[in-house]
């Protein structure tokens, strides 16, 4: 498939690139890496008339710490976090999930901002941003803003950003010292979307589960954040009954699409069981 007329554009500065798509509004789309919004153009689905291509304005990459936080450029790669030491030290779950991304070849190009910006309900990173509380740093014409990545995300494709701005960072705040995580994926071969995906990061306290934060990936139309589950767990030891009541209220919110991934019920059942596997290996990191 060819996608259809625009013109392109690479600007060198977040100034340059917000006044493109300021300009442009609605007719015009920015590009990171590309392994979204290409194959969307390719078909159709996407037709700007404008392409804003990010890749030389160099402030929007590299990972580094500012105070308690992580602060990450949205151009950064996904391979560029796998080998990023701070990364390894202060968010190991962010390697982790990187490494379900996709393949390696879509690894090399594709960025932690266009997979969390593009609001596709089957990005692997939004959940885990909402999971590990991130805040999403906005860019436009007007006084930049920041914008909890848990009320981020609106709808399938739809999310908070406005016409004209731009995503130029990511802060998360830097988990405490000790704390387990995990992020358990379920699909159906190397470089599909989850069929069902929750990530888990937790404290513990004396045995018990002191803190508890619950994501889950690709099972409804948004990015979910399962309070009710995490809430269940805290306090308790993790075992096997606790494990089941917390599927279960996980699985109470989900609302996925029946596809070629499973009907509707399977779906949700395969998002319990990731639930459940994530808090029983986030528990054994713990401590």
């Amino acid at each position: 498939m060819i996608p259809g007329p625009f013109e392109y554009h690479r600007p060198t500065t977040v100034a340059d690139a917000v006044k493109l798509l300021s300009t442009y509004g609605d007719d015009a789309r920015a590009l990171a890496g590309g392994q979204s919004l290409i194959p969307m153009m390719k078909l159709r689905l996407a037709t700007p008339e404008h392409l804003v291509d990010l890749r030389d304005v160099k402030e929007l990459k590299g990972v580094s710490q500012e105070g308690d936080h992580i602060v990450i450029g949205p151009m950064t790669t996904q391979h560029e976090l796998l080998m990023s030491d701070l990364i390894a030290k202060s968010l190991p779950i962010l390697q982790e999930t990187a490494l379900t991304v996709s393949d390696p070849q879509v690894r090399y190009c594709g960025t932690i901002g266009g997979n969390v910006a593009n609001g596709d309900p089957g990005n692997d990173m939004p959940a885990l941003m909402m999971t590990l509380g991130a805040i999403y740093r906005l860019e436009g014409m007007e006084e930049g803003r920041e914008v909890p990545a848990r009320e981020f995300y609106q709808g399938a494709y739809f999310t908070a950003l406005e016409p004209g701005e731009m995503l130029t960072g990511i802060a998360i705040p830097i988990p405490p010292a000790g704390h387990g995580y995990a992020y358990e994926k379920l699909k159906r071969k190397i470089g599909d979307y989850a069929t069902a995906a929750a990530a888990v990061v937790l404290t513990m306290s004396g045995g018990k589960v002191a803190s508890c934060s619950i994501g889950l990936t690709n099972l409804s139309e948004t990015p979910l954040l399962a309070e009710a589950a995490a809430q269940l767990v805290v306090g308790t030891t993790l075992d096997d009954e606790t494990l089941k009541r917390a599927a279960a209220a996980a699985e109470a919110i989900m609302s996925p699409a029946a596809d070629g991934r499973g009907p509707v019920e399977y779906r949700k059942h395969a998002g319990g069981v990731m639930v459940a596997r994530a808090l029983k290996r986030a528990a054994s990191r713990a401590g």
